[in-house]
């Protein structure tokens, strides 16, 4: 595994996919944008120019699950979503816990920005992606580090 490495998040939803970068040495992620979609399907073209500009090596996509840890019905949704971004660009898919991603962003924005800006969806929906990525990078990739250099 190579020292540093770019990432890509997603925060899948049926009307607007949050999408946030972040990459491997700091371990940070910054939101990006908000794609809008129609029943889950994104403008595959902007998905594409996303893809060109970063060139990840890496996605990692937020998992619906209900507090209890069980899977919902959009839980589904969003794996297939997973799986077309892995078909698509032949890439590999994390998919990753996103339990109060949002609520964690809504709380964020509030704090830095007010009430007003709540009501700018884009901005959750891309805060949330990043929120998931910089959660899956503090744990899941620390484990992969750690599997990877005992091997």
């Amino acid at each position: 595994m190579t020292c540093y490495q770019t990432f890509l998040s997603f925060d899948f939803g049926m009307k607007s996919i949050g999408v946030a970068t972040g990459q491997s040495i700091t371990r940070t992620a910054y939101p990006l944008q908000a794609l809008k979609a129609q029943s889950g399907v994104p403008d595959w073209n902007q998905v594409d120019s996303i893809f060109y500009e970063w060139q990840p090596t890496h996605i990692v996509v937020g998992l619906p699950l209900n507090m209890d840890g069980s899977e919902q019905p959009f839980t589904k949704k969003t794996s297939f979503f997973a799986q077309c971004i892995n078909t698509r660009y032949s890439i590999t898919v994390y998919l990753h816990d996103e339990r109060l991603s949002t609520i964690a962003a809504r709380a964020e924005i509030f704090k830095r920005r007010g009430s007003a800006a709540l009501l700018q969806k884009d901005c959750v929906d891309a805060l949330s992606a990043a929120i998931i990525l910089e959660s899956w990078l503090e744990n899941s990739y620390y484990q992969m580090q750690k599997i990877s250099e005992s091997s």
